[in-house]
């Protein structure tokens, strides 16, 4: 889950952040952090996003963290065979209990620069091995750092040489150079964005997740500039954003956000609360959550794009839609509201539409 969007101040450490990334400005208007409609100067993905179904797959922390990421279920102490069996279990459970074929994973300089990562790397090949696609996503750190800045680019470079270098030639691994970038102004990002893709030009632009601007609240910036063409765009979304939307009201702020760029767009962030006891499959025009979740799976589905939803397992987040069973050793997954299943599988095209 995230806060909701709101556009950070400038700040003497992101003027050090763009010097050190060494990216040069462009000229063209920002949006100043407000989603408005924009036109694709990039050609989209040949594949489009529809084959993206998936869920994230985070640490308790929400994956901010200032030391060792931790997935909900796996241990930092455990060797990369244990790693391996267990992501395979879980990887197994998102695929038999929801239908899905994505996972997103979180990484941050601290696990990729440590002796971990030889046991982390267990998760992303147990999911590749599966034939799951695997978005890699940079988190920054928490307290003070948390500032929607990357922490500290002398070891944000070397962590992703290290990434790309282990996963360059599996194409079921994606690149997202960053999650939700607020502390940068929508032109700068791109120019961040822009700077990740001519470091790492031997990777495919299809294997590429530019996350949308600010809080990867709107795509219509990064969709707009070509020097991203041929790249997915991602987008997060949530109902907390608002204390209370129609069905409709939720569409059209949806549809905003994205423009003319579904095309190329996955949302891979959006949830709402799955352990509270709310029936996602009947109209229940008076509730937010009931609105949202119903609005978003809809058009999804209409647009043709990709999500993956947040959270498919976090311990202790109420939005989880999966939850821990088994032993330590051997987890497996069970469902907790089996109406937020039903809408992730129509928004992935399965399924059955809501009640009346």
């Amino acid at each position: 889950m995230r806060k909701t969007p709101t556009r950070a101040s400038r700040s003497p450490r992101l003027r050090a952040a763009l010097v050190a990334v060494a990216v040069a400005a462009v000229t063209g208007t920002t949006l100043a952090g407000s989603p408005a409609a924009a036109s694709s100067t990039g050609a989209a993905p040949a594949t489009g996003t529809t084959q993206f179904k998936g869920v994230n797959w985070a640490d308790p922390r929400d994956n901010f963290a200032d030391d060792l990421l931790q997935l909900s279920g796996l241990s930092t102490t455990d060797t990369y065979r244990q790693t391996y069996a267990k992501a395979t279990r879980i990887i197994a459970a998102f695929r038999a209990n929801l239908g899905a074929n994505t996972v997103r994973l979180p990484i941050n300089p601290y696990t990729v620069d440590s002796a971990y990562w030889k046991s982390y790397r267990g998760v992303v090949d147990a999911a590749s091995d599966q034939g799951f696609k695997v978005i890699v996503s940079y988190w920054e750190g928490t307290g003070a750092r948390k500032d929607g800045f990357i922490d500290d680019t002398a070891a944000y470079w070397p962590m992703w040489d290290t990434v790309v270098k282990a996963y360059k030639n599996d194409e079921h691994v994606y690149f997202e150079p960053m999650n939700e970038p607020h502390g940068y102004t929508d032109t700068e990002w791109a120019d961040i964005a822009a700077t990740w893709l001519s470091t790492y030009a031997k990777v495919p632009r299809d294997r590429v997740f530019v996350s949308g601007a600010g809080y990867n609240d709107h795509v219509t910036s990064v969709c707009a500039d070509p020097r991203l063409k041929g790249t997915y765009l991602s987008l997060h979304h949530y109902g907390f954003w608002k204390d209370y939307a129609t069905y409709d009201q939720w569409v059209a702020d949806l549809k905003v956000r994205i423009g003319d760029c579904a095309n190329r767009t996955v949302a891979d962030e959006f949830g709402a609360p799955m352990t509270t006891g709310l029936n996602y499959d009947v109209k229940t025009p008076d509730d937010n959550f009931v609105n949202y979740v119903q609005a978003v799976t809809d058009t999804f589905r209409e647009l043709r794009m990709g999500s993956v939803y947040w959270p498919g397992l976090r311990t202790g987040d109420t939005y989880s839609v999966q939850t821990l069973t088994g032993s330590t050793a051997r987890p497996w997954l069970a469902t907790t509201n089996q109406s937020g299943a039903d809408r992730l599988a129509w928004a992935w095209g399965r399924g059955k539409p809501v009640e009346g």
